[in-house]
């Protein structure tokens, strides 16, 4: 008589549901992509040049939300039980590159914060100032830069450093640009001060929101801190055409942030 392991038979009930499985699968990945995205890491696309030398148009770029606290919008375009301040709230530092919310243009931007608090923030001949003092600046370079598409436009370079040591590359295109001179904001309590890199090709806190800027921003509206370029592309990548995959800049791999 032939012997049966029965170690190695398994009945239906214990083999069950293939589609109930990958179901669950599906809903655990889902889950688990959800809880990163709201309480750890989140993608964002770069769509313009505001933010250059440093970021350009294509770059895709990862933020931490742990870094700075869980605003009402952490889960966007879900709503996030906070209205005021941030869960966990963890202050920022000036030169840090933030994403914030835009609520009445229902847009996310990117910039660096300038400033804090109570501060008071002047441009007076394209520089910027911080409370009545001149940041520090210095001439890097002066000549042709990339712009955000990937054209040559002559501009200069400059090296800001605030007085925490958090130091950056500003872009300068031209003179009297139409925010290089501007009477003193004061940031209220709870905002904060945003300006791009590209300081003549970026609606910030310069302008006002009926302006298309962004204002003073809230506290409550901070996403995350930009920390590094996953990838950056050409316009003329599309995701669906592999063809033009090529047109990846293998040189921004995992670029930091500054």
């Amino acid at each position: 008589m032939t012997e049966i392991d029965m170690s190695t038979t398994k009945t239906k009930e214990e083999i069950g549901n293939p589609f109930l499985e990958t179901v669950s699968t599906v809903v655990w990945a889902l889950g688990i992509a959800f809880v990163l995205r709201t309480f750890l890491f989140q993608p964002f696309h770069i769509p313009s040049g505001s933010m250059l030398p440093g970021l350009m148009k294509g770059d895709y770029l990862i933020t931490t939300k742990y870094s700075l606290g869980y605003g009402e919008h952490a889960a966007t375009p879900l709503p996030f039980p906070v209205k005021k301040g941030r869960l966990f709230e963890r202050e920022p530092e000036r030169g840090d590159v933030l994403v914030f919310r835009m609520e009445e243009l229902s847009k996310n931007y990117i910039k660096r914060l300038v400033g804090l608090p109570g501060d008071q923030v002047q441009m007076n001949d394209g520089r910027l100032f911080l409370n009545g003092q001149a940041v520090q600046s210095e001439l890097e370079s002066e000549g042709a830069v990339i712009d955000q598409d990937g054209r040559d436009v002559i501009g200069n370079l400059w090296r800001e450093t605030f007085e925490n040591g958090n130091s950056h590359l500003i872009l300068d295109t031209g003179e009297n640009g139409q925010a290089d001179n501007t009477g003193v904001y004061t940031v209220p309590a709870g905002h904060y001060f945003m300006m791009g890199d590209n300081r003549d090709g970026s609606l910030d806190s310069r302008f006002s929101i009926n302006r298309g800027g962004a204002g003073h921003v809230p506290t409550e509206h901070l996403i995350g801190k930009a920390e590094f370029v996953l990838l950056s592309v050409n316009p003329e990548f599309k995701l669906f055409k592999p063809w033009t995959w090529a047109n990846m800049r293998g040189n921004r791999f995992f670029k930091a942030i500054k």
